[in-house]
């Protein structure tokens, strides 16, 4: 299958370097097809403004998400845009690999969701979620912490790291892209010792070899609301 990962850290020697370097050589050592988008690499533009489209539907004011449907019409997105558009519909599982910085990602991760996942090309009013534009395609979080699982689980000091950190993105971006998000690769405070890196490392393997079996995170469908975005009875 095709696989793209999204990789968002600024040391290439990094733990994250590390697990991005083993997706590669793994999946490609299966067969599988592999593009990077290196985002720190790239210089990617992390800022969402006028400038991400070649030509404006009002040069005069600017609305984003307007913009961003004219440019999906007019084929006139920046290039830097395009070829990440262009990578996402070429793939058939995307990984995201980034550590959790202050409970969320990398702001550079964080603008390339704001820049590729346009309107009109990953969501309209009526497709989203379940029937968003990149659906038919998995995608998995990979991401390392600065702090022990023990902080993470429900009762812990930073919250439960699946409802609290990680379900905006899984949900919030790749849910609502159509893609169907798999359960995340945590690598708890990876930089603190040298055998659980070789640990994750293993681990992280054993993952990449399993990808298609991995239990999709199951969420409902649009159906299953009401006119006020709320879950109907049946369903709750």
């Amino acid at each position: 299958m095709n696989v793209l990962i999204v990789y968002a850290h600024p040391e290439p020697q990094s733990f994250n370097g590390a697990l991005k370097d083993l997706a590669v050589s793994e999946l490609t050592k299966l067969g599988h097809q592999v593009e990077v988008s290196d985002l720190y690499a790239m210089n990617f533009k992390a800022v969402a403004d006028g400038g991400d489209f070649q030509q404006r539907q009002d040069e005069h004011f600017l609305k984003y998400a307007v913009e961003q449907k004219h440019a999906v019409k007019t084929e006139s997105f920046s290039r830097d845009i395009e070829d990440e558009q262009e990578k996402l519909v070429w793939a058939d599982f995307v990984i995201f690999q980034f550590p959790i910085w202050w409970y969320s990602m990398p702001a550079i991760l964080k603008g390339w969701f704001d820049r590729v996942y346009a309107s009109g090309f990953i969501y309209t009013r009526e497709n989203r979620y379940d029937s968003g534009g990149l659906k038919g395609r998995k995608a998995m979080l990979s991401v390392t912490t600065g702090t022990p699982k023990g902080a993470y689980m429900p009762n812990g000091m930073d919250g439960d790291i699946h409802e609290k950190i990680l379900y905006h993105i899984n949900h919030g971006m790749l849910y609502f892209s159509g893609m169907q998000p798999v359960e995340p690769f945590i690598s708890w405070t990876p930089s603190h010792d040298e055998d659980e890196r070789k640990m994750y490392l293993e681990a992280y393997k054993q993952r990449l070899h399993t990808l298609v079996e991995q239990p999709i995170i199951s969420y409902h469908p649009k159906d299953h609301y009401d006119e006020n975005h709320q879950l109907k009875k049946e369903y709750q």
